[in-house]
């Protein structure tokens, strides 16, 4: 019972402190947007991570805190917002040149157990890496499963070439 209640205080306790920085983040905007305040680019670059993981919270986070629990996703969202913009520049490049070379590789016929397979599948595990608490070969395999079954996910890596969800899931069987 000790137990329980602990976890929930700690619960309440980060959810109040967030809380806290989500009303000082809106605060300054607002003092920002009536020109009573110039928030610095450190300012804007936070109020924007900020905002993405309220979008995602309220996007996903129901469907992500039941499959994946409390604690991850609490971690990954403090990964997130503990980026900065050199880690945010280099996560989203990350995700764009594993598109590209998805891309290619199916449009070129490159087969899943190749080199350039697992090179796609490195890229990956460094860019699931920069938002995982915890990265382990079993949830990059569930991940990859979820590319496939999940229509979302899907269609995301699918836009522009049929079969790159596939190929990645195949890449991360094999190399993962």
């Amino acid at each position: 019972m000790v137990h329980v209640l602990e976890e929930h205080l700690f619960n309440l306790e980060h959810q109040r402190s967030r809380m806290d920085r989500l009303i000082d983040t809106v605060r300054k905007t607002l003092a920002s947007v009536k020109g009573e305040y110039v928030m610095s680019d450190e300012e804007k670059f936070a109020v924007f991570k900020e905002k993405l993981v309220k979008e995602n919270e309220e996007q996903y986070g129901e469907e992500i805190r039941k499959k994946w629990g409390d604690g991850p996703v609490d971690e990954s969202n403090r990964k997130v917002l503990n980026m900065s913009e050199q880690d945010w520049e280099h996560f989203k490049n990350l995700e764009q040149e594993i598109r590209e070379r998805l891309e290619k590789s199916v449009n070129s016929g490159i087969r899943a157990d190749s080199q350039e397979a697992e090179a796609i599948v490195a890229l990956h595990r460094e860019w699931l890496s920069m938002s995982w608490s915890q990265y382990t070969s079993e949830a990059h395999k569930s991940m990859g499963v979820m590319y496939t079954c999940d229509e979302r996910f899907r269609k995301y890596y699918d836009e522009h070439v049929p079969g790159c969800a596939e190929f990645l899931r195949q890449a991360i069987d094999y190399h993962a």
